[in-house]
């Protein structure tokens, strides 16, 4: 079960996660061990898988987004295609989506050849993998890996 104060605790890590275990310890009201007891629980129990650093696409000239929609044979093992997606460079997220049949990949580079080489060597030479639709952004708005937390969640 996840408490109050360890949901907060939880939105002051998503948006800063280099704040100081001090700092936090201020914004919940608890002593500095506690919070640290907490962190460390809530790592133990896979709430907190990890901790990422965001870095500018555009400085790594990988400014380029695209979603690539993946069909799959009728007999394709989609979860060893799904692992193979997920290991291929460049490719950022892999879902495998209802409807379609298929995979929703996002992928990132610097200029459309790369991403076609990608395409082309990386992604349609894998076995199994029938069709790959895709489509450019022009224009990102909102990017995150922030998961909404409700206050009343309540996981007991």
């Amino acid at each position: 079960m996840i408490d109050y104060i360890s949901l907060k605790i939880l939105k002051i890590l998503q948006k800063k996660a280099r704040i100081p275990n001090v700092e936090v310890a201020r914004q919940v009201g608890l002593a500095p061990s506690a919070v640290l007891e907490r962190i460390r629980k809530l790592e133990k129990q896979n709430i907190i898988q990890g901790y990422e650093v965001r870095l500018n696409p555009d400085y790594f000239q990988k400014g380029l987004v695209a979603f690539l929609t993946v069909k799959t044979n009728e007999n394709a093992d989609d979860d060893a295609i799904g692992k193979k997606l997920a290991h291929r460079p460049k490719v950022q997220e892999v879902h495998y989506v209802a409807g379609a049949d298929a995979f929703m990949v996002k992928v990132r580079g610097a200029t459309m050849e790369e991403l076609e080489q990608l395409i082309r060597e990386k992604i349609k030479s894998i076995e199994g993998v029938s069709s790959i639709r895709t489509s450019i952004a022009f224009r990102t708005y909102k990017e995150t890996s922030q998961i909404s937390i409700d206050d009343t969640t309540d996981n007991s």
